[in-house]
């Protein structure tokens, strides 16, 4: 039995447990997936790894950037682009923002390296009440945390809802859709005005290998249609593929389904944490300002110093 378990090996999980272990506290990581990485998951198809989850990150906290900049001068990451399309009907636009990274390895080679340094137990958690430890971090949305936490007071904490994303991966031979940009390249797009279809990512130009590989990401409408049988939903987004980028139909293609991809409606706190016989914490990209990767690193940052004060009496 450790001081701490922390339950799910996201990036919010990992950054806790770190934090925790940073500060001397015995910690315990559990996932229940055979990796590390939570929704920033890479998948092998078609001889590489191809991102299915988080497209990309961004940067403004200056703790996040220290990481990035480690990570970037290791080869681990690297800058992508502050370009993307926006598909909204006929009319095709350029949208500038942030600068927008990417992992030549897959964005959750990113989660691993920073899990360097941490034991990992695979197992299924049904319940907190079944964990030893007296203290318990829980890195997952509220409505997975819910169903942990019982009667805990931290369930009053747990009121975000989620929405679900269906993910297609597809590939072609060849690519062709660098005509659609006005800029003469295409590293993603926005689409507005399309039931089926919100986010196109070039696969190939995040990763750098210039893959004919595009991920495209389904509306939570479209997603909540077909969470029983995801498959069901590729046709439509592959139609929706070809309409808006005027490819023909891919050579392969692999549906994953996000039960709760992304969290609804705003929260400001940096995470939950609530109990007096028994310390019951919450992190995510569910908690914080915007939900990113950034969040949800510094969601488990902050909630690991916390507890690692609480524990050292400080």
């Amino acid at each position: 039995m450790a001081d701490v378990v922390v339950v799910g090996a996201g990036i919010a999980g990992v950054a806790c447990a770190q934090e925790l272990r940073a500060a001397g506290v015995d910690v315990r990581l559990v996932e229940r997936g055979h990796a590390a990485g939570g929704r920033m998951a890479t998948r092998g198809l078609w001889d590489r790894r191809v991102d299915l989850g988080a497209s990309y990150f961004t940067v403004t906290e200056p703790g996040f950037a220290a990481v990035v900049d480690d990570w970037s001068a290791r080869g681990l990451a690297h800058e992508w682009t502050d370009t993307f399309c926006l598909l909204d009907g006929d009319d095709v636009s350029v949208k500038t923002g942030p600068v927008r990274w990417g992992a030549a390895h897959g964005i959750r080679s990113l989660v691993e390296d920073l899990a360097t340094g941490l034991e990992r137990e695979r197992r299924e958690v049904d319940s907190v009440a079944e964990l030893a430890e007296p203290t318990v971090v829980l890195a997952m949305p509220d409505s997975q945390a819910r169903r942990l936490v019982g009667e805990h007071p931290v369930a009053e904490l747990l009121d975000r809802e989620w929405e679900p994303v269906i993910a297609l991966a597809a590939r072609w031979d060849d690519r062709t859709w660098d005509r659609v940009s006005p800029i003469g390249r295409f590293d993603g797009a926005f689409v507005h005005g399309d039931p089926i279809l919100e986010w196109i990512a070039d696969d190939g130009r995040r990763r750098g290998d210039d893959a004919p590989v595009l991920v495209a990401h389904s509306s939570s409408a479209h997603a909540q249609a077909h969470l029983a049988d995801p498959a069901a939903a590729g046709p439509a987004l592959v139609a929706s593929l070809r309409d808006h980028l005027g490819v023909p139909d891919p050579v392969a293609t692999h549906v994953h389904r996000w039960t709760y991809a992304r969290p609804a409606g705003e929260r400001d706190l940096p995470y939950a944490l609530a109990g007096d016989d028994r310390l019951v914490g919450v992190c995510g990209d569910g908690w914080g300002a915007t939900p990113k990767v950034e969040t949800a690193w510094l969601s488990g940052v902050l909630l690991g110093r916390e507890l690692a004060g609480r524990l050292s009496g400080a």
